[in-house]
């Protein structure tokens, strides 16, 4: 019998298609009077969407949330936040939107409303990183855990197949990585098993048929389950990676995500039970670390650095930051390997055992 603790975090959880029309409600229960919605500048008509069920209680919007959570932008939406004497968040979107939403909460401790559009996770975990001057950092408060999360199927048919595709190997990383986790335990090996499953099944199909509204749902469902195991447990060597790119050389973040995946389960082999449930989850008789390369690639999502804008001579910098700060791995950091790995993840190579 194993020994293990789990702690369930306390977000509420609308899942459908029409659930959006949910929103007013919603804010009525966490008892917002003057809501704020966030949104990017891309999704700025789906924050007019939401003023419109908001009706009396949209206090205004902020459509200026940017990818890994720049600390200036966040100062930015607090002063409006004062001016409009917001009382609590909506944010809609992907990771960019809930990561500003989580950076206010952060700072106020006001009530939050998440309605996902991709299948970052975010949402689900008490996780918060944050950029300022070329370093990002990540934290976790009770503060920025989303109070109510909205899952509406039909917000995200407007994911176009490759988006959907680097989101959804990113919400793969977060179950992947949850399946070796120090503090991990059977409740987040089963989500994170039928997680990696979900998405795997959908992503294809939703490649072929972008409209499919049950493999989204599916996929979306998959999202939901893979963030709940980033927000239970301590991530490894893949987030680690990711975060010194996306933060230290600006890298997209889904897109990063993609390269990075079947790289860094490489690098993490050791850990065989986890790459036996992960084999089965990706139903596959393949190294998974080989099934995670081809699925990516089947998918036509990005498998080398070099084409997200990273220079070559940026290499031996990302270890050096990767491998400054202690964390948990099941492998411990090496140099050496590890500029292996980011030199095959540069050029887009299959991984190989670093």
């Amino acid at each position: 019998m194993q020994t293990f603790r789990y702690q369930a975090l306390p977000t509420r959880v609308l899942f459908g298609t029409g659930t959006l029309s949910a929103l007013a409600g919603e804010c009525a229960a966490l008892g917002v009077k003057r809501a704020m919605v966030l949104t990017t500048p891309q999704q700025a008509d789906l924050a007019e969407r939401a003023s419109r069920l908001l009706g009396s209680i949209d206090a205004g919007h902020f459509t200026d949330a940017a990818m890994h959570t720049p600390v200036e932008v966040t100062e930015r939406a607090m002063e409006h936040l004062t001016r409009i004497r917001a009382d609590g968040i909506v944010s809609l979107g992907g990771g960019s939107t809930i990561g500003l939403g989580k950076a206010i909460a952060l700072r106020t401790d006001l009530p939050q409303i998440v309605v996902p559009t991709t299948y970052a996770g975010s949402e689900m975990t008490p996780i918060i990183g944050q950029t300022e001057q070329g370093r990002k950092t990540t934290q976790r408060s009770p503060h920025v855990q989303p109070e109510s999360v909205i899952y509406d199927v039909s917000l995200t048919l407007t994911l176009t197949s490759g988006a959907s595709a680097r989101s959804g190997l990113n919400a793969i990383a977060h179950a992947a990585e949850a399946l070796y986790a120090d503090n991990g335990n059977p409740i987040t090996s089963l989500m994170a098993e039928e997680g990696i499953r979900a998405i795997t099944e959908a992503l294809p199909v939703i490649l072929s048929d972008a409209g499919d509204i049950a493999a989204r749902g599916k996929a979306l469902y998959g999202a939901w389950l893979c963030g709940s195991c980033l927000g239970q447990v301590d991530m490894g060597l893949h987030h680690k990676l990711c975060h010194v790119l996306g933060g230290s050389f600006d890298l997209p973040h889904a897109e990063t995500h993609s390269v990075i995946l079947p790289h860094a389960i490489a690098y993490n082999r050791v850990a065989k039970p986890a790459m036996a449930r992960l084999a089965r989850a990706l139903a596959t008789d393949e190294a998974p670390w080989t099934a995670l390369h081809l699925l990516a690639r089947g998918l036509d999502a990005p498998l080398a650095l070099r084409d997200l804008g990273l220079p070559e001579s940026a290499i031996a910098e990302a270890v050096e930051i990767a491998c400054a700060n202690t964390y948990p791995n099941p492998r411990p950091l090496d140099r050496a390997p590890l500029e292996l790995l980011l030199r095959a993840a540069w050029v887009g190579d299959p991984p190989s055992e670093y």
